[in-house]
This record gives C-alpha cells, sequence and structure tokens, in this order.
C-alpha cells in the first residue's frame, strides 16, 4: 500500500485522484498549500506527494488573477519544499502538474515532451512552475512533471464550462475553430498521474494520442449531446471574457504524448468520439 499526499485534493482532478488510489488500496491525505508547513509536515510520513495545487488559469487575466497563479503554482510550493528540506523524513517522490500552456500556441507545430517552452504568459508561468518542482530533485525526491490538456470528465474540467451551453443548442466553435485542442479523457489523466506514482519520473504529456481542431471538438461535442452547434463564439467575445487568458481557447498546440506512451503508457480512449460517450455513459451511471 502507498501513502500519497495530494496537495489540492478538493480540486477537480485532486477528488477524483483521492477515489482512484483509493480504490486499489492505497491511501489518500490531503493537504493544502495555503499552509505549505503544514502541508509539509502532513506529507512527511508519505510515501509521495502530487502537487495539484493552483489558482485557476479560465478566468480573466488581471494582473490579481496573474499573481494567484504564480503565488500558487510556485511561491507556495517553493515554500512546502523548503519546509520539507528541514525534516528528516520526506516522500521519495513528487509529481507535479503543470500544463501543455508551456509550449506556447502554434497553429501547425506539433509539439511533444522534448519540445523547447513558448514565451507567452502561460508558458514562462509553466517554466516556473515545474522549475519549482525540479527543487524536489534536490532533495533527492524522484520527479515527475504531469502536462496537462483538456480534461473530459462529467463533472468539471473544460466540459463543465461548455456542455450547459451546448445542451441549450447554443454550441459552436470558437475563434476561426482550425486552432489545435489537445483533450484527454479524465480517466486517462488518472491513469498518468498514478503511471508516474509507480516509478515514471520526468516529463509526461497528458493529451491523448489523437489531438483535433476546434471545430472537430465542437461537431464531436454536439454529436455526443445530440444538440445543434452552430453559434460560434467570435475570438473578441473570448477575449471580452478572458483578457489575455483568452488565448488559452482562441489559439491551440497539437500535443503527442510520445514520452508518456514511450515509457509504457496505454491510453484507455485515444479517439474523442469514444471518449465523450465514455463521459457522458459515466455521467448518466451516477
Amino acid at each position: 500500500m502507498m501513502r500519497v499526499a495530494i496537495l489540492g485534493a478538493s480540486g477537480f482532478i485532486g477528488r477524483h485522484l483521492t477515489s482512484a488510489l483509493r480504490a486499489r488500496g492505497d491511501e489518500a491525505v490531503a493537504a493544502s498549500l495555503r499552509d505549505p508547513q503544514a502541508a509539509a509536515q502532513a506529507a512527511a510520513g508519505c510515501d509521495a506527494v502530487v502537487n495539484l495545487a493552483g489558482a485557476p488559469v479560465s478566468v480573466r487575466w488581471t494582473e490579481k488573477a496573474k499573481r494567484a497563479m504564480r503565488t500558487s503554482r510556485v511561491d507556495a510550493p517553493h515554500a512546502f519544499l523548503g519546509a520539507l528540506a528541514r525534516l528528516e523524513r520526506r516522500p521519495a517522490a513528487y509529481i507535479s502538474a503543470s500544463a501543455i500552456g508551456y509550449y506556447g500556441t502554434s497553429p501547425s507545430a506539433t509539439f511533444a515532451e522534448d519540445s523547447p517552452p513558448g514565451e507567452d504568459a502561460l508558458a514562462c508561468l509553466c517554466v516556473a512552475w515545474e522549475a519549482t518542482a525540479d527543487e524536489a530533485a534536490a532533495l533527492g525526491m524522484r520527479v515527475a512533471k504531469v502536462r496537462t490538456g483538456l480534461v473530459l470528465g462529467a463533472d468539471g474540467g473544460v466540459l463543465g464550462k461548455l456542455v450547459p451551453v451546448f445542451r441549450a443548442g447554443l454550441g459552436g466553435p470558437i475563434a476561426s475553430g482550425r486552432q489545435w485542442c489537445s483533450w484527454i479523457h479524465l480517466d486517462d489523466q488518472l491513469g498518468i498521474y498514478l503511471h508516474a506514482l509507480d516509478g515514471t519520473d520526468g516529463v509526461l504529456d497528458a493529451t491523448a494520442p489523437e489531438p483535433v481542431t476546434n471545430r472537430d471538438f465542437t461537431r464531436a461535442l454536439g454529436r455526443a449531446l445530440h444538440r445543434p452547434t452552430l453559434f460560434p463564439l467570435p475570438a473578441f467575445a473570448a477575449a471580452a471574457l478572458l483578457g489575455e487568458g483568452a488565448s488559452i481557447l482562441t489559439e491551440g498546440q497539437r500535443v503527442l504524448p510520445v514520452r508518456t506512451e514511450a515509457t509504457g503508457y496505454r491510453f484507455r480512449h485515444p479517439e474523442l468520439d469514444a471518449a465523450l460517450r465514455a463521459t457522458f455513459r459515466a455521467d448518466s451511471a451516477h
């Protein structure tokens, strides 16, 4: 049995990872980075730490919001690892969330784990986020960094925002619709975290091996919900909602999980239509 400290256990991924760990007989210990010292004490007796904590990025990117993103992803984990360094016992592994925003955006490039970082605000945040995670290596901990795409789950993630709009018949492509959408089913997102916990280190892209354009994603979601997709969201409207953060929606990146698959991970839901059907079947079963 493994004892795992989860920072950010109350969030969308954290709740499901807690359940997944318990389902296979492991113990999940919830801790909060709001108090890095207490979190370090809670983690000291664990075998591994999974850090999922972070202020949301799918909000309007005001200066205050950007400070909160950086504080929660860079400053708080740095304080946590500093507190852990002062303790005699510490976990053997540190698994950190990251995001495919690391790569920046491109209409044509294909990215994988060995691609260089981008230069926009989200890429710079991800670089600093991962650099903080690497501090755990100096404490003798095995480090893995999970760069996540758009997570498909019925009770949160990207679908939590889109499904009500689509159910109302108001869904449609965003901006040109040609931008790439690198998505992942929740089952595989959790599977990759478990894969990392079980011994895989380094960078792992948590994206399905078949990314699609936003237009194709929109059509697939419409098919899954049996709804039309006639109402596009113009780029200026996305910018009005999210400010600088609108690039998450209006620009994309084609990301392939090359190293993730090379380390032996096998995707349960590699294809979008089947992944969406599985998501809504699971939702109707609850």
